[in-house]
């Protein structure tokens, strides 16, 4: 059994085979995930030593004292956060041993393409389709639209429908896309923060591998919701210290201005200091219910609560600060790595965040989710559920 004590002694080993100041970053990255280091809560071989996930920690504090590389989550969060459990959880041996060791490393940028158009709240009305040639494989012909790093990606999990004739729920399929591909075209969105950190994508006669399929032919669904609870919890459930994130922005604002502070912001920033550290707290419980299983509901509040919290946090920000609070750095169309919520100006915070309750399931959808599957309340009535997906009106 790995224990805290096992894992200082490796990651002690890994540094001195790999000192940080004069090992190349990709090579420490690489030799840390044949080591077990990337994930420990993985299996062995695959970046992971079938550890506690909570010892993830003693890891990651270990190397950072060393001054280790890290493999820059924030340019790969979607890889991270999304692509690697449902790889691990439905690929084959040869599909795991393939994707997760470049997407640890930041080699392979990955991206996700589910919503469309026509399809963004109500997912599974999809229409992009797949279908499957001669050979095997699948050919694929649609629109995606809202993809984040499309730009920067590689590989692309692809949630495409197989079979019009059944409920929309049952003809979907599961796959990994080539962003390489001839038939794959991305299209900037700009934003209204001026950047184009959003995409939309073009898929025609885009061809699949069966070897790159993730379960069952007509059961992507059930891969989906892998990928969309742990996105979830990758958005709204990032570890961070007390009074970290955003509300440690603002309090640093507060603190710095004190010829700006009325008795109203002071009674709302206290309100927004105390929430942001009851989500923060919640967050943390729900990793250690992570060490025992896969995520379950219970993300989707923490997603809830961070749009919630963002959006106010950030408001409050721009209204504290007056005309500072309207500054913005560069309006300039550009197609940047990631996100940025505290090395910004209040100005970006504040108009970043209004994309916080669309993407990852609109705040509207998660409250059905939170309603339904953690509280156990009546289902919303739903006519379609067992209507053939081309029979749909659309």
């Amino acid at each position: 059994m790995t224990d805290a004590q096992d894992l200082r002694r490796r990651t002690a080993e890994l540094l001195a085979a790999h000192p940080p100041a004069t090992t190349d970053r990709l090579e420490f990255l690489r030799a840390r995930f044949d080591a077990g280091l990337a994930w420990v809560h993985f299996p062995a071989g695959l970046g992971g030593l079938d550890a506690p996930r909570s010892l993830q920690a003693v890891v990651d504090a270990e190397l950072a004292a060393a001054g280790a590389p890290d493999n820059d989550p924030g340019r790969i969060g979607i890889g991270l956060g999304m692509a690697a459990p449902t790889v691990l959880r439905f690929g084959t041996d040869e599909q795991k041993q393939r994707f997760l060791r470049p997407l640890w490393t930041g080699e392979e940028v990955w991206c996700q393409l589910f919503s469309e158009p026509g399809a963004g709240s109500d997912l599974a009305a999809l229409a992009t389709r797949a279908v499957q040639d001669d050979e095997g494989g699948w050919v694929v012909d649609g629109q995606k639209v809202w993809t984040s790093s499309a730009h920067l990606a590689r590989w692309a999990i692809l949630i495409a429908r197989t079979d019009p004739d059944v409920p929309k729920h049952r003809g979907i399929s599961y796959f990994i896309c080539d962003m390489t591909d001839p038939g794959v075209e991305v299209r900037p969105l700009r934003q209204i923060t001026g950047e184009a950190e959003f995409n939309e994508v073009f898929l025609t006669g885009v061809r699949i591998p069966d070897a790159h399929r993730l379960g069952a032919v007509g059961e992507g669904w059930k891969v989906a919701q892998t990928t969309l609870m742990n996105e979830r919890v990758a958005i709204g459930g990032s570890r961070i210290p007390r009074e970290g994130g955003m509300i440690g922005v603002a309090a640093a604002d507060w603190r710095a201005r004190p010829a700006l502070r009325t008795h109203d912001l002071h009674q709302r920033l206290l309100k927004l200091w105390v929430d942001a550290e009851v989500a923060r707290l919640t967050g943390e419980r729900l990793r250690q219910q992570l060490t025992k299983g896969q995520p379950g509901p219970e993300g989707s509040g923490m997603k809830l609560a961070f749009a919630r919290l963002a959006q106010e946090i950030s408001g409050w920000e721009v209204e504290f600060l007056a005309e500072d609070g309207l500054t913005y750095d560069d309006w300039t169309m550009r197609r940047p790595d990631g996100v940025d919520f505290t090395g910004r100006e209040a100005g970006y915070r504040y108009l970043r965040a209004k994309g916080n309750s669309i993407e990852g399931g609109t705040s509207e959808v998660l409250l059905n989710i939170v309603a339904e599957r953690v509280l156990g309340l009546p289902p919303e009535p739903r006519t379609d559920k067992d209507v053939a997906w081309k029979d749909l009106p659309r």
